[in-house]
This record gives C-alpha cells, sequence and structure tokens, in this order.
C-alpha cells in the first residue's frame, strides 16, 4: 500500500479521496487542503511503475540489547532503481525485509 500524505500538513491518517476516471481526489480533514493523484502508483527517483510491494520489519528494542520485530509494513520498491533490496528480500521470503536502519542495541 502505497503511504499518501498532505503535501500541507504532512497528515497520512485523516485522509479521504473519490477515484474519478483519470485521478483520485483527495481532502485532508486536517488542513482541508485538496489534490488529486494519479491511481497508477509511480517510483518517486525514476517515475516507473514496475513496482514490487516487500514487507519491511518494523524493529525496537524490547529488553536489554534484544531487537524485536513489533510489525510490519508494505513499502512499493522500483524494479529499475530497488533491483537489489528486492532481491535480497526475494532470497529471505518469507521473512520480511528488515530495515536499514536499527535501533541502537545499547542504549
Amino acid at each position: 500500500m502505497r503511504l499518501v500524505e498532505c503535501p500541507v500538513c504532512g497528515e497520512s491518517e485523516d485522509l479521504s479521496g473519490d477515484r474519478g476516471d483519470e485521478a483520485i481526489r483527495i481532502t485532508c480533514g486536517q488542513c482541508g487542503q485538496k489534490w488529486e493523484r494519479s491511481p497508477t502508483p509511480r517510483c518517486q527517483v525514476c517515475g516507473g511503475d514496475e513496482l514490487q510491494e516487500v514487507p519491511v520489519a518494523i524493529v525496537e528494542k524490547s529488553r536489554g540489547t534484544q531487537l524485536s520485530v513489533v510489525g510490519v509494513r508494505v513499502v512499493e520498491l522500483c524494479w529499475v532503481c530497488d533491483v537489489e533490496t528486492i532481491r535480497r528480500w526475494q532470497d529471505n521470503r518469507p521473512n520480511p525485509l528488515m530495515p536499514d536502519d536499527l535501533p541502537n542495541r545499547f542504549e
């Protein structure tokens, strides 16, 4: 699922939308901003539309120096820009991809 945020206030939860033939019209419930977006997901780097949904682990410190997976979020990765990351996930399936930045285990 693609994360959608208000371009004015950054809100990502209190949003509503109406699907049209060419675009999705979104309204932010926090600030009232209205905008349109394409219903076809695109890579924000290259603009390509060949995307792969990949589960990424949400990791937190649980006790001592132990790190625990507390959830999973789905991100869309580009087959042009993120091919190495997609391959890393494919090699470890069915496990979610570990995030690049892990919490410091010693703090």
